[in-house]
């Protein structure tokens, strides 16, 4: 049984929620939770970052339908200026640095009443390295969410070894009351679950490019107009039940003692970053980039993320209330 107090998350309605950083991330998790009419304080030192903060959500939350959640979103320019009482969940959403963000739990360790699940939306750090020393680690937990957080619903859940299950799968089913599918990821090993098997997709991809086999083009139109397509309507395990398993054993024999198993990213990446060429804020990365291409490629990877989302609303949670 669970030595913390019992976490106050089962309605979003009745929460207080705290988001530390009001950068593109932090902007848009408040936008999950104020779709739901969850009360939400967005920490923003930034004068010019927090005076952006209100239209930018007052839009997404406009384009989803919920023109009336903007009044549930509030800044604050510092910890200080929060009631802290009343916080039952923190979610963080600062820069990727360790020491910042061990600083900052250490803090909310003292402010946030007993009650209150911490939470890091960090994708590069573990829960237990972040908590590491402090004495509520029970009540911290990883919760990654995936850009643009208010248009990709999933969102991972992750325990270290600290973690107390029933705050985690208190956190589950607050997110799922805010329209979200969280996934239990049960270790925080590095890249929790879905950035692994991203990373194991993309380790292949550009070491295909490296080897010459397939242009950049060619790799990227294989994924989204083959087996990329399907998987929105079936994830790899359960698509191998409508194929067969036997089939995929078999192809899996012949593939896998030929695909790449490097311990280091491919070439046509790591150049990249050295060399600058970092993707569309650098104006060139696989491709070249403008302020006009930008504009458009932006426009039209935001249109087919709604739209993707249209055609699976009736598999996704009812949003709250």
């Amino acid at each position: 049984m669970s030595s913390l107090p019992q976490p106050l998350l089962t309605n979003p309605a009745a929460t207080h929620a705290v988001v530390v950083g009001g950068g593109t991330m932090g902007a848009d998790v408040a936008v999950v939770l104020a779709r739901a009419h969850c009360r939400t304080t967005v920490i923003e030192p930034d004068a010019a970052r927090a005076q952006a903060l209100p239209a930018r959500v007052a839009a997404n939350l406009a384009a989803a339908g919920r023109a009336e959640a903007a009044d549930y979103v509030h800044t604050a320019p510092d910890l200080d200026s929060v009631d802290w009482n009343s916080v039952a969940l923190v979610i963080e959403c600062i820069p990727e640095r360790l020491d910042l963000k061990q600083a900052l739990f250490a803090d909310l360790e003292q402010r946030a009443s007993a009650h209150a699940i911490l939470a890091s939306n960090s994708s590069s750090f573990p829960i237990s390295a972040i908590g590491q020393g402090l004495k509520t680690r029970d009540r911290m937990l990883g919760l990654h969410f995936f850009m643009p957080a208010h248009l990709v619903p999933l969102v991972e859940v992750v325990l270290c070894d600290a973690s107390d299950p029933a705050q985690a799968d208190a956190l589950i089913a607050f997110m799922r009351r805010c329209g979200m599918v969280p996934v239990k990821v049960l270790k925080d090993l590095p890249g929790f679950l879905a950035n692994r098997l991203q990373h194991a997709l993309s380790r292949e991809a550009f070491d295909l490019i490296d080897r010459g086999i397939a242009s950049p083009e060619d790799v990227d139109a294989a994924v989204r107009f083959g087996f990329g397509f399907r998987f929105l309507a079936a994830g790899p395990v359960l698509q191998r039940d409508h194929a067969g398993i036997e089939v995929h054993a078999a192809a899996g024999a012949t593939m896998y003692p030929s695909f790449c198993n490097s311990d280091t990213p491919a070439r046509c990446l790591t150049e990249r970053a050295a060399d600058g060429r970092h993707g569309m804020k650098a104006g060139q990365g696989f491709y070249e980039w403008t302020p006009e291409s930008i504009a458009t490629e932006r426009a039209r990877y935001d249109r087919l993320l709604r739209a993707g989302l249209d055609l699976i609303a009736d598999e996704l949670p009812p949003i709250d209330p």
